[in-house]
């Protein structure tokens, strides 16, 4: 569909713990899309009387830009099949996977990939520290199993910790992911395509605290991005594939990261996959896009193409 003839939805907003950076991202795309010829309409889905317009108004695809829980998670998906209207990145199913970094370590396992050794806690359900230890080791890292940028993420050094540390996690989260933590070097890997995929250039993180949080993330100068990471051809080609299967696996379509870790003996290990990648400017899919020869304005053209045909 040619761009001047192609109506955008660009829902962004909405109303996790992400919602600054989702306001960040929609913003950068609206002027990416802008630039690429696309009539761009913003959605904010934190508000009801916007959602109604994805009913009452025309549009031919609609560009996600939400983070976190009721965006990234399946529900906007499951909104836009009821609308009719395709949309960037993954389906319903793997959305919910993605986003639930314990089921996605299930499918992880279930395939073969390497993942940390983790213990699923649910909130009210007991659990016992010493086991959590015995399993895991100290340090050990304490995630929210549903929340993205690194909210309520904890590196836990001694076992008096832990306990504290979970809780306080629990006020984010009802369900927590306590993972062997695995020191290392911090990489990520983004993969466009539906059936066909491709693997873009792997970025080596180099954050400016003890792990790639949420300062990190987003800050000026929170992190480094280095792109092609320094790596040897063989390491750079098992994280192209590792992010290619973390995607098949889990289903997703359109667009995928997959952030990894490689440790001091060189094993590669899967972290989590984000199938809405940030698009600010100081975020890693635009960084590696642009590596290939990919503007913003282009990469966003791709992903829109890329929602339409996988509508047909």
């Amino acid at each position: 569909m040619n761009p001047e003839n192609c109506k955008v939805a660009l829902l962004y907003g909405g109303t996790s713990g992400e919602r600054s950076i989702s306001i960040a991202s929609g913003e950068g795309s609206k002027a990416a899309l802008i630039e690429a010829g696309y009539q761009v309409t913003m959605i904010d889905t934190a508000e009801k009387a916007q959602i109604m317009r994805l009913f009452s108004e025309e549009f031919d695809v609609a560009f996600l830009c939400l983070h976190g829980k009721m965006g990234e998670d399946g529900t906007v998906q499951g909104l836009l099949e009821y609308a009719g209207i395709p949309y960037t990145g993954s389906g319903v199913l793997s959305s919910a996977l993605s986003m639930d970094k314990a089921k996605a370590k299930v499918m992880y396992e279930a395939a073969g990939l390497p993942t940390p050794p983790s213990i699923y806690l649910e909130r009210g359900k007991s659990y016992a520290i010493d086991e959590i230890v015995q399993k895991l080791g100290v340090p050990c890292v304490v995630k929210p199993a549903t929340e993205g940028s690194a909210l309520g993420v904890f590196i836990v050094e001694r076992e008096a910790d832990l306990k504290p540390r979970i809780e306080e996690a629990f006020a984010i989260d009802d369900h927590l992911v306590v993972e062997k933590y695995i020191k290392g070097v911090e990489l990520t890997a983004a993969v466009l395509g539906n059936e066909d995929v491709e693997a873009l250039p792997v970025i080596e993180i180099v954050p400016s605290h003890e792990f790639y949080d949420f300062e990190s993330k987003y800050a000026p100068g929170g992190s480094q991005h280095i792109c092609p990471a320094r790596l040897s051809d063989g390491d750079t080609a098992r994280v192209q594939q590792l992010a290619i299967d973390a995607h098949k696996v889990l289903g997703c379509r359109g667009v995928s990261r997959t952030d990894m870790i490689r440790d001091a003996e060189g094993d590669i290990w899967l972290l989590e996959t984000n199938t809405i990648p940030g698009m600010t400017s100081t975020s890693l899919l635009p960084d590696a896009a642009r590596a290939v020869g990919l503007d913003f304005p282009r990469l966003c053209s791709k992903l829109v193409e890329l929602a339409l045909e996988g509508r047909r």
